[in-house]
């Protein structure tokens, strides 16, 4: 047997960060509160029934709130909340259940959605993830994601790259590196999801100091839990980089800000009633006359 490469990621590790920020979650989940919204407003405008959905990587329960607040609640018949953190799960009604991303426990065409905002970035296996959720969905159920890439937190990466740099002898890898949307369509397609669409939602958002940026993402479970991680900082090169970020990434005001990209991806499990590309050569007018121009043959 083939040995399996190490992981980007330490899942245990990161389950932790998440447990330590269940407490105080919600006071800095404003990009999961942005992306479970944009959710159901997705949801508004597909007019179907969903019997049974899941939550993957539900945290503080975001995307239920937002359902319940939507006539597409009513579409819904079951929610099932599920979370790498038990401590997420805590203390909340409905249908909970700890689960890894990595390892679903459904059952095949067992599910008629699922949905993940902000979660799946931290998977290992992203395209082995996504062929799950698909295994997972009924016949012509829909997934619906959300995950952070592109060039979130840019401006944090720049500015401790720079500081390490300055002051020690290399820069370590301390932000996991993103996807982009390209990627995310591309993934969608290899995991077999019929009708693949991804879009960016760039988020800017503004803070008094880079450090306030950081005790954000400690309390989003967002801080690295990358495998092969750097040494912690030295408070000198924290310092160095905050003195960067501030001189390259503030506003007139003196104030900072900091770049969130949410991608976010829709899919649907294949189904033989779901539009399909016309097959090459079967057009019955020809371009060049819609546009009225001549065709010139090469």
């Amino acid at each position: 047997m083939t040995a399996q490469p190490p992981g980007l990621f330490d899942r245990a590790l990161h389950r932790r960060r998440l447990d330590r920020a269940a407490a105080g979650f919600s006071a800095a989940g404003f990009l999961k509160e942005r992306a479970a919204i944009d959710a159901v407003e997705r949801l508004e405008a597909i007019v179907r029934q969903f019997p049974l959905a899941v939550d993957l990587g539900a945290r503080d329960g975001a995307f239920a709130r937002a359902l319940a607040a939507s006539d597409a609640r009513a579409r819904i018949a079951a929610l099932i909340e599920t979370d790498l953190s038990a401590a997420m799960l805590a203390g909340r009604d409905g249908l909970r259940v700890q689960v890894d991303e990595e390892r679903l426990p459904f059952k095949a065409e067992s599910l008629d959605l699922v949905v993940s905002t902000l979660a799946l970035h931290w998977a290992n296996d992203l395209p082995g993830v996504l062929i799950q959720i698909r295994r997972a969905l009924k016949p012509d159920g829909l997934f619906l994601g959300a995950i952070l890439g592109g060039e979130t937190c840019t401006e944090l990466r720049q500015s401790l790259t720079a500081a390490e740099a300055e002051l020690s002898s290399g820069a370590g890898l301390r932000i996991a590196p993103f996807a982009d949307a390209y990627d995310v369509a591309g993934l969608l397609q290899r995991a077999g999801l019929a009708l693949p669409v991804a879009d960016v939602d760039r988020v800017r958002v503004r803070y008094a100091h880079p450090l306030k940026l950081i005790s954000d993402l400690r309390a989003m479970g967002e801080t690295n839990a990358l495998a092969d991680r750097a040494p912690p900082l030295s408070r000198a090169v924290l310092s160095r980089a905050c003195e960067i970020y501030q001189e390259r990434f503030s506003d007139p005001d003196g104030k900072v800000f900091a770049t969130f990209d949410i991608l976010t991806m829709t899919g649907w499990a294949p189904h033989e009633s779901q539009q399909k590309p016309l097959k090459p050569g079967s057009a019955k007018a020809r371009l060049a006359d819609a546009l009225g121009t001549t065709e010139h043959k090469l």
